[in-house]
Protein backbone atom coordinates (compact mmCIF):
# COMPACT_ATOMS: atom_id res chain seq x y z
CA UNK A 1 0.00 0.00 0.00
CA UNK A 2 1.24 3.44 -1.00
CA UNK A 3 2.32 5.50 2.17
CA UNK A 4 0.66 8.74 1.67
CA UNK A 5 1.72 12.31 3.60
CA UNK A 6 0.95 15.49 3.13
CA UNK A 7 2.91 18.55 4.49
CA UNK A 8 0.01 20.04 6.56
CA UNK A 9 2.14 22.57 8.36
CA UNK A 10 3.79 24.21 5.35
CA UNK A 11 0.14 25.15 4.09
CA UNK A 12 0.38 28.15 6.70
CA UNK A 13 2.45 29.18 4.22
CA UNK A 14 -0.04 29.52 1.47
CA UNK A 15 -1.75 32.29 3.89
CA UNK A 16 -0.14 34.82 2.38
CA UNK A 17 -0.17 36.55 -0.57
CA UNK A 18 0.89 35.03 -3.91
CA UNK A 19 3.97 36.54 -5.24
CA UNK A 20 4.40 37.42 -8.97
CA UNK A 21 5.94 34.60 -11.54
CA UNK A 22 9.04 36.98 -11.88
CA UNK A 23 10.54 36.00 -8.47
CA UNK A 24 13.75 35.21 -8.95
CA UNK A 25 16.81 35.17 -5.96
CA UNK A 26 20.24 36.40 -6.46
CA UNK A 27 23.90 36.53 -5.20
CA UNK A 28 26.87 38.47 -6.26
CA UNK A 29 30.51 37.40 -4.87
CA UNK A 30 33.45 39.92 -4.44
CA UNK A 31 36.85 38.32 -5.95
CA UNK A 32 38.34 38.85 -2.77
CA UNK A 33 36.95 36.30 -1.18
CA UNK A 34 36.77 33.38 -3.62
CA UNK A 35 39.57 30.98 -4.08
CA UNK A 36 40.59 31.45 -7.22
CA UNK A 37 39.87 35.46 -7.52
CA UNK A 38 36.96 35.72 -9.70
CA UNK A 39 33.83 37.49 -9.18
CA UNK A 40 30.48 35.86 -9.47
CA UNK A 41 27.08 36.97 -10.38
CA UNK A 42 24.60 34.17 -9.70
CA UNK A 43 20.68 34.09 -11.09
CA UNK A 44 17.82 31.52 -9.90
CA UNK A 45 15.31 32.63 -12.56
CA UNK A 46 11.48 32.27 -11.93
CA UNK A 47 9.29 33.13 -14.97
CA UNK A 48 5.71 31.95 -16.84
CA UNK A 49 8.22 31.34 -19.67
CA UNK A 50 9.58 27.81 -18.38
CA UNK A 51 10.98 27.06 -22.32
CA UNK A 52 14.57 28.86 -21.82
CA UNK A 53 17.52 28.14 -24.11
CA UNK A 54 21.11 29.74 -24.61
CA UNK A 55 21.67 32.24 -27.42
CA UNK A 56 25.00 33.28 -29.25
CA UNK A 57 24.70 37.31 -30.55
CA UNK A 58 26.61 39.85 -32.36
CA UNK A 59 25.12 42.83 -30.81
CA UNK A 60 25.49 46.51 -31.78
CA UNK A 61 29.03 46.63 -30.05
CA UNK A 62 30.05 43.45 -28.45
CA UNK A 63 29.26 39.68 -29.05
CA UNK A 64 27.10 37.82 -26.21
CA UNK A 65 25.81 34.64 -24.64
CA UNK A 66 22.77 35.16 -23.27
CA UNK A 67 19.70 33.21 -21.64
CA UNK A 68 16.36 34.29 -23.40
CA UNK A 69 12.91 32.24 -23.64
CA UNK A 70 12.49 30.12 -26.35
CA UNK A 71 10.08 31.79 -27.74
CA UNK A 72 12.06 35.13 -28.30
CA UNK A 73 15.81 34.35 -30.35
CA UNK A 74 15.71 37.65 -32.05
CA UNK A 75 16.05 38.10 -29.14
CA UNK A 76 14.40 41.30 -27.60
CA UNK A 77 14.45 40.28 -24.18
CA UNK A 78 18.01 38.76 -22.36
CA UNK A 79 17.84 38.19 -18.68
CA UNK A 80 21.64 37.41 -17.93
CA UNK A 81 24.65 36.02 -19.55
CA UNK A 82 27.98 37.84 -20.52
CA UNK A 83 30.09 39.19 -23.07
CA UNK A 84 33.29 39.03 -25.71
CA UNK A 85 34.70 41.89 -23.33
CA UNK A 86 34.33 40.13 -20.05
CA UNK A 87 30.66 42.33 -18.92
CA UNK A 88 28.54 39.66 -17.35
CA UNK A 89 25.22 41.16 -15.83
CA UNK A 90 21.79 39.16 -14.12
CA UNK A 91 18.93 40.65 -12.41
CA UNK A 92 15.57 39.75 -10.29
CA UNK A 93 12.94 41.86 -10.35
CA UNK A 94 12.13 44.59 -7.57
CA UNK A 95 8.58 45.88 -6.99
CA UNK A 96 8.86 48.16 -4.23
CA UNK A 97 11.34 50.57 -6.85
CA UNK A 98 8.70 52.57 -8.26
CA UNK A 99 5.73 52.98 -5.52
CA UNK A 100 2.80 51.30 -6.39
CA UNK A 101 3.75 51.26 -10.11
CA UNK A 102 3.96 47.30 -10.22
CA UNK A 103 5.96 45.53 -12.65
CA UNK A 104 7.72 46.91 -15.76
CA UNK A 105 8.47 45.51 -19.25
CA UNK A 106 11.99 46.86 -19.80
CA UNK A 107 14.30 44.71 -17.91
CA UNK A 108 14.77 42.17 -20.50
CA UNK A 109 15.74 44.88 -23.04
CA UNK A 110 17.90 46.76 -21.30
CA UNK A 111 19.65 43.79 -20.09
CA UNK A 112 20.54 42.92 -23.80
CA UNK A 113 21.47 46.73 -23.97
CA UNK A 114 24.03 46.50 -21.59
CA UNK A 115 25.29 42.72 -23.27
CA UNK A 116 25.71 44.60 -26.61
CA UNK A 117 26.89 48.26 -25.10
CA UNK A 118 29.11 47.55 -22.21
CA UNK A 119 32.45 46.77 -21.47
CA UNK A 120 32.98 47.97 -17.81
CA UNK A 121 30.67 48.99 -14.92
CA UNK A 122 31.45 52.67 -15.64
CA UNK A 123 29.99 51.70 -19.15
CA UNK A 124 26.49 50.64 -17.39
CA UNK A 125 26.81 53.41 -15.15
CA UNK A 126 26.56 55.82 -18.12
CA UNK A 127 24.07 53.59 -19.89
CA UNK A 128 21.69 54.39 -16.64
CA UNK A 129 22.10 57.64 -16.73
CA UNK A 130 21.44 58.57 -20.59
CA UNK A 131 18.68 56.13 -21.37
CA UNK A 132 15.36 58.07 -21.84
CA UNK A 133 13.17 58.46 -18.75
CA UNK A 134 11.25 56.86 -17.17
CA UNK A 135 13.27 53.72 -17.85
CA UNK A 136 10.26 51.01 -17.71
CA UNK A 137 12.71 49.19 -15.13
CA UNK A 138 12.31 47.68 -11.79
CA UNK A 139 15.14 45.62 -10.89
CA UNK A 140 18.45 44.82 -8.91
CA UNK A 141 20.89 44.31 -11.67
CA UNK A 142 23.90 42.39 -11.13
CA UNK A 143 27.04 43.69 -13.00
CA UNK A 144 30.47 42.36 -13.28
CA UNK A 145 33.17 42.88 -15.90
CA UNK A 146 37.02 41.98 -16.61
CA UNK A 147 38.69 44.29 -14.06
CA UNK A 148 37.22 42.59 -10.95
CA UNK A 149 34.16 45.53 -10.45
CA UNK A 150 30.93 43.69 -9.27
CA UNK A 151 28.25 45.42 -7.95
CA UNK A 152 24.32 45.72 -7.62
CA UNK A 153 22.70 48.57 -9.22
CA UNK A 154 18.74 48.53 -7.25
CA UNK A 155 17.02 50.55 -10.31
CA UNK A 156 13.56 52.06 -10.76
CA UNK A 157 12.69 54.69 -13.29
CA UNK A 158 14.08 57.08 -12.66
CA UNK A 159 16.98 56.38 -10.16
CA UNK A 160 19.18 53.61 -9.43
CA UNK A 161 22.03 53.35 -6.27
CA UNK A 162 25.39 51.28 -6.51
CA UNK A 163 26.16 48.39 -3.95
CA UNK A 164 29.78 47.86 -4.02
CA UNK A 165 30.44 44.22 -3.42
CA UNK A 166 34.20 44.89 -3.64
CA UNK A 167 33.45 47.67 -0.64
CA UNK A 168 34.20 46.02 2.74
CA UNK A 169 31.94 48.95 4.29
CA UNK A 170 28.98 47.51 1.74
CA UNK A 171 29.54 43.33 1.69
CA UNK A 172 31.79 43.10 4.90
CA UNK A 173 31.51 38.90 3.86
CA UNK A 174 32.43 39.62 0.72
CA UNK A 175 29.19 38.80 -1.13
CA UNK A 176 25.47 40.42 -1.35
CA UNK A 177 22.04 38.93 -1.89
CA UNK A 178 18.89 40.11 -3.01
CA UNK A 179 15.23 38.63 -4.42
CA UNK A 180 12.48 40.92 -5.21
CA UNK A 181 12.75 44.06 -3.50
CA UNK A 182 15.21 46.80 -3.23
CA UNK A 183 16.88 47.75 0.37
CA UNK A 184 16.38 51.55 -0.98
CA UNK A 185 12.57 50.89 -1.96
CA UNK A 186 8.98 50.90 -0.40
CA UNK A 187 9.24 47.87 2.46
CA UNK A 188 5.84 48.02 2.65
CA UNK A 189 5.80 46.71 -1.10
CA UNK A 190 8.60 44.03 -0.41
CA UNK A 191 8.16 40.55 -2.36
CA UNK A 192 10.31 37.46 -1.95
CA UNK A 193 10.89 38.29 1.17
CA UNK A 194 10.93 34.27 2.57
CA UNK A 195 13.38 33.65 -0.04
CA UNK A 196 15.98 36.12 0.97
CA UNK A 197 15.89 34.42 4.13
CA UNK A 198 16.59 31.36 2.80
CA UNK A 199 19.22 32.65 0.43
CA UNK A 200 20.34 34.43 3.87
CA UNK A 201 20.81 31.64 5.46
CA UNK A 202 22.38 29.35 2.67
CA UNK A 203 25.25 31.93 2.14
CA UNK A 204 25.93 31.88 5.92
CA UNK A 205 26.48 27.98 6.02
CA UNK A 206 28.16 28.53 2.58
CA UNK A 207 31.04 31.03 3.28
CA UNK A 208 31.44 29.40 7.08
CA UNK A 209 32.50 26.47 5.37
CA UNK A 210 34.70 27.68 2.85
CA UNK A 211 32.03 27.21 0.02
CA UNK A 212 32.23 30.86 -1.63
CA UNK A 213 33.55 28.91 -4.87
CA UNK A 214 31.45 28.58 -8.64
CA UNK A 215 31.18 25.37 -8.16
CA UNK A 216 29.59 24.74 -5.34
CA UNK A 217 26.94 27.85 -5.79
CA UNK A 218 25.40 26.44 -8.92
CA UNK A 219 24.75 23.50 -8.06
CA UNK A 220 23.58 23.71 -4.30
CA UNK A 221 21.13 26.99 -4.40
CA UNK A 222 18.66 25.36 -6.06
CA UNK A 223 19.12 22.53 -4.27
CA UNK A 224 18.93 24.01 -1.09
CA UNK A 225 15.17 22.90 -0.09
CA UNK A 226 14.95 24.28 3.24
CA UNK A 227 12.38 27.50 3.51
CA UNK A 228 13.36 30.95 4.85
CA UNK A 229 10.60 31.22 7.35
CA UNK A 230 9.25 27.69 8.52
CA UNK A 231 12.60 26.52 8.31
CA UNK A 232 11.10 23.16 6.63
CA UNK A 233 13.42 20.98 5.21
CA UNK A 234 11.82 18.60 2.59
CA UNK A 235 14.63 16.32 3.10
CA UNK A 236 13.46 15.97 6.86
CA UNK A 237 10.08 14.76 4.97
CA UNK A 238 11.63 12.12 2.30
CA UNK A 239 9.90 9.13 1.70
CA UNK A 240 10.83 5.84 1.74
CA UNK A 241 10.43 4.85 -1.78
CA UNK A 242 10.06 5.96 -4.81
CA UNK A 243 6.46 4.72 -5.30
CA UNK A 244 4.81 6.62 -2.24
CA UNK A 245 2.99 9.42 -2.14
CA UNK A 246 4.21 13.01 -0.15
CA UNK A 247 2.80 16.05 -1.74
CA UNK A 248 4.66 18.77 -0.12
CA UNK A 249 4.14 22.52 -0.63
CA UNK A 250 7.05 24.27 -2.74
CA UNK A 251 5.06 27.82 -2.16
CA UNK A 252 7.92 30.53 -1.17
CA UNK A 253 11.29 27.66 -1.45
CA UNK A 254 14.23 28.96 -3.77
CA UNK A 255 13.09 26.68 -5.91
CA UNK A 256 9.06 26.80 -7.09
CA UNK A 257 7.43 25.36 -9.62
CA UNK A 258 7.90 28.57 -11.50
CA UNK A 259 11.56 27.97 -11.69
CA UNK A 260 12.62 28.26 -15.12
CA UNK A 261 16.55 28.14 -15.46
CA UNK A 262 20.10 29.35 -13.85
CA UNK A 263 22.96 31.30 -14.94
CA UNK A 264 25.81 32.00 -12.56
CA UNK A 265 28.79 34.00 -14.45
CA UNK A 266 31.93 33.45 -13.44
CA UNK A 267 34.46 37.03 -14.48
CA UNK A 268 38.04 36.81 -14.74
CA UNK A 269 40.92 37.73 -12.79
CA UNK A 270 42.42 41.19 -13.97
CA UNK A 271 45.20 39.49 -15.60
CA UNK A 272 43.65 36.86 -17.33
CA UNK A 273 42.12 37.54 -21.37
CA UNK A 274 37.82 38.37 -21.01
CA UNK A 275 37.69 35.98 -23.26
CA UNK A 276 37.81 33.59 -20.07
CA UNK A 277 34.33 34.68 -18.91
CA UNK A 278 32.10 31.80 -18.05
CA UNK A 279 28.23 31.49 -17.78
CA UNK A 280 27.74 28.47 -15.54
CA UNK A 281 23.99 27.30 -16.44
CA UNK A 282 21.54 24.66 -15.37
CA UNK A 283 18.69 25.04 -18.77
CA UNK A 284 14.86 24.12 -17.09
CA UNK A 285 14.12 22.95 -13.66
CA UNK A 286 17.34 22.67 -11.29
CA UNK A 287 15.90 19.93 -9.46
CA UNK A 288 15.70 18.12 -12.75
CA UNK A 289 18.11 19.37 -15.36
CA UNK A 290 22.28 19.78 -14.88
CA UNK A 291 24.75 22.66 -14.54
CA UNK A 292 27.14 22.51 -16.99
CA UNK A 293 30.20 25.69 -18.07
CA UNK A 294 29.33 27.79 -21.35
CA UNK A 295 31.79 30.09 -23.24
CA UNK A 296 31.57 32.32 -26.23
CA UNK A 297 34.22 30.28 -28.93
CA UNK A 298 35.24 31.90 -32.10
CA UNK A 299 32.67 29.33 -34.27
CA UNK A 300 29.41 30.34 -31.85
CA UNK A 301 29.37 27.17 -30.93
CA UNK A 302 27.54 25.66 -27.79
CA UNK A 303 26.17 22.24 -27.01
CA UNK A 304 23.03 21.30 -28.69
CA UNK A 305 21.45 20.45 -25.70
CA UNK A 306 21.05 24.15 -24.51
CA UNK A 307 20.43 25.13 -27.98
CA UNK A 308 17.64 26.00 -29.97
CA UNK A 309 16.78 21.96 -30.73
CA UNK A 310 14.92 23.44 -34.67
CA UNK A 311 11.63 23.19 -32.55
CA UNK A 312 12.18 26.13 -30.68
CA UNK A 313 13.15 24.63 -27.42
CA UNK A 314 16.30 23.65 -25.51
CA UNK A 315 16.58 19.99 -25.61
CA UNK A 316 17.68 20.05 -22.10
CA UNK A 317 15.39 22.35 -20.95
CA UNK A 318 12.36 20.30 -22.26
CA UNK A 319 13.61 16.56 -20.94
CA UNK A 320 14.06 18.52 -17.43
CA UNK A 321 10.06 19.91 -17.84
CA UNK A 322 9.34 16.19 -18.23
CA UNK A 323 10.81 14.90 -15.54
CA UNK A 324 9.36 18.18 -13.79
CA UNK A 325 6.25 16.49 -14.82
CA UNK A 326 6.25 13.32 -13.02
CA UNK A 327 6.32 15.49 -9.37
CA UNK A 328 3.83 17.80 -9.86
CA UNK A 329 1.06 15.26 -10.92
CA UNK A 330 -2.08 16.85 -9.04
CA UNK A 331 -4.09 18.17 -11.77
CA UNK A 332 -7.57 19.42 -9.73
CA UNK A 333 -7.66 21.99 -6.92
CA UNK A 334 -6.33 25.63 -6.11
CA UNK A 335 -2.86 26.13 -6.63
CA UNK A 336 -2.21 22.72 -7.85
CA UNK A 337 1.49 24.04 -9.40
CA UNK A 338 2.63 24.59 -5.59
CA UNK A 339 2.60 21.01 -4.49
CA UNK A 340 5.06 18.47 -5.39
CA UNK A 341 5.39 15.20 -4.95
CA UNK A 342 8.58 13.88 -3.17
CA UNK A 343 8.82 10.29 -3.62
CA UNK A 344 10.04 10.57 -7.49
CA UNK A 345 11.87 13.13 -6.68
CA UNK A 346 14.26 12.49 -3.33
CA UNK A 347 13.99 9.00 -1.43
CA UNK A 348 15.46 7.03 0.99
CA UNK A 349 15.84 4.24 -1.65
CA UNK A 350 18.16 7.05 -3.25
CA UNK A 351 15.95 6.19 -6.81
CA UNK A 352 14.54 9.96 -7.10
CA UNK A 353 14.91 11.91 -10.16
CA UNK A 354 17.42 14.74 -8.34
CA UNK A 355 19.61 12.02 -6.65
CA UNK A 356 20.07 10.53 -10.30
CA UNK A 357 20.85 13.57 -12.38
CA UNK A 358 23.40 14.85 -9.17
CA UNK A 359 26.11 11.97 -10.42
CA UNK A 360 25.12 13.08 -14.08
CA UNK A 361 25.97 16.64 -13.39
CA UNK A 362 29.08 15.67 -11.18
CA UNK A 363 31.00 14.01 -14.39
CA UNK A 364 29.63 16.98 -16.92
CA UNK A 365 31.01 19.62 -14.23
CA UNK A 366 34.23 18.00 -13.69
CA UNK A 367 34.80 16.76 -17.13
CA UNK A 368 33.91 20.81 -18.03
CA UNK A 369 36.18 21.83 -15.26
CA UNK A 370 39.15 20.47 -17.20
CA UNK A 371 38.35 21.86 -20.49
CA UNK A 372 37.98 25.52 -19.20
CA UNK A 373 40.99 25.13 -17.81
CA UNK A 374 42.52 24.12 -20.93
CA UNK A 375 40.69 27.01 -22.90
CA UNK A 376 42.37 29.53 -19.80
CA UNK A 377 45.83 28.08 -20.44
CA UNK A 378 46.12 27.89 -24.06
CA UNK A 379 42.94 30.00 -25.13
CA UNK A 380 42.62 27.36 -27.19
CA UNK A 381 38.87 26.56 -28.23
CA UNK A 382 39.23 22.74 -29.68
CA UNK A 383 39.26 21.43 -25.81
CA UNK A 384 35.93 23.55 -25.44
CA UNK A 385 34.03 22.31 -28.51
CA UNK A 386 35.19 18.71 -28.01
CA UNK A 387 33.60 19.09 -24.44
CA UNK A 388 30.26 20.56 -25.85
CA UNK A 389 30.26 17.40 -28.44
CA UNK A 390 30.52 15.14 -25.24
CA UNK A 391 28.29 16.31 -23.12
CA UNK A 392 25.25 16.29 -26.29
CA UNK A 393 26.15 12.75 -26.32
CA UNK A 394 26.71 11.55 -22.82
CA UNK A 395 23.71 13.63 -21.07
CA UNK A 396 21.35 12.55 -24.03
CA UNK A 397 22.17 8.31 -23.45
CA UNK A 398 22.11 9.03 -19.60
CA UNK A 399 18.52 10.75 -19.56
CA UNK A 400 17.82 7.69 -21.77
CA UNK A 401 19.05 4.79 -20.19
CA UNK A 402 17.68 6.08 -16.69
CA UNK A 403 14.63 8.08 -17.11
CA UNK A 404 13.64 6.75 -20.38
CA UNK A 405 13.49 10.13 -22.50
CA UNK A 406 15.40 10.82 -25.73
Amino acid sequence: MKKILISLVVLAVMMTEVQPMMACTSVIVSGRVTKDGRPMIFKHRDSKSVHNMMIVVQGQRYRYLGLVNAEDTKPNDVWGGHNEVGFGIINTAAYNLNGNGGDTDGDGIFIRKALELCASLEDFERLLDTVKKPMDINSNFAVLDAKGGCAYYETGNYNYVKFDVNDPAVAPDGYLMRTNFGTTGNHKLDQGVERYQAITDFMAEASKAGHLEHDYLITHISRYLKHGVTKLDMYDFMPEMENDTCFFSFHDYITRYSTASVVLVQGVRPDESPLNTVSWTIMGWPLTTIAMPLVLLPSGKLPTLVTDDGKGHSRLNEMGLELKSRVFTLKKGNNTSFYGNLAPLINKQGTGILQQILPIEAKVMSQGEEAVATLRTTMNAQAMEAYYDWVDAYVAEQYKSRFGIE
